[in-house]
């Protein structure tokens, strides 16, 4: 029987990329919930981050992320970065029949793939540094690890194509 499958994990860790190359090795669909939540809102993150701030945000993102679990079908999910920390969202996927799946990745490993698109991501947009980058994300992931951790598995992603892991998640399944 295929479960809901959800992946989680600090931004820039490969969630998206991931997902995808999984959803081809398995054959289920998959769903990045920010692009969901920009399809449902007619808007960007951005935009809902700038316009509506983050609090809106995070209320809206918990009811998108019970919708897709709720659903019949099973999903490959990637979530946002800080979606496992807010409204007991975590709690909630681990109470769910989901597999999820917490993409670890190295502060050095994230640093450097997050300076490359630090304009596309409202929390770093603003970062000016690499050391304040750097910063910033060791402090995001001692602060997010509790809820990280909850997670059914965990896969080191420093190192491999997406297709690698995708592979090595089929394995764990």
């Amino acid at each position: 029987m295929k479960k809901t499958i959800v992946l989680l994990g600090y931004m820039g860790c490969g969630k998206s990329r991931v997902g995808e190359a999984l959803s081809q090795c398995i054959d289920i669909p998959y769903v990045d919930l920010d692009s969901f939540i920009e399809q449902q809102e007619n808007l960007s993150i951005k935009s809902i981050f700038e316009g509506k701030g983050e609090l809106f945000f995070r209320k809206i993102e918990r009811q998108y992320l019970e919708q897709l679990l709720t659903q019949k079908e099973p999903i490959i999910l990637s979530l946002g970065g800080g979606t496992p920390c807010y409204y007991n969202s975590m709690d909630y996927i681990v109470n769910s029949k989901a597999l999820s799946f917490y993409l670890k990745a190295h502060i050095a490993t994230l640093k450097d793939r997050l300076l490359l698109e630090k304009n596309k991501r409202p929390l770093i947009s603003h970062l000016q540094t690499e050391e304040e980058l750097t910063e910033f994300i060791g402090k995001h992931l001692f602060e997010r690890l509790p809820f990280y951790g909850k997670a059914t598995h965990t896969v080191a992603v420093d190192t491999g194509s997406p297709e690698v892991l995708a592979q090595k998640i089929k394995n764990l399944i």
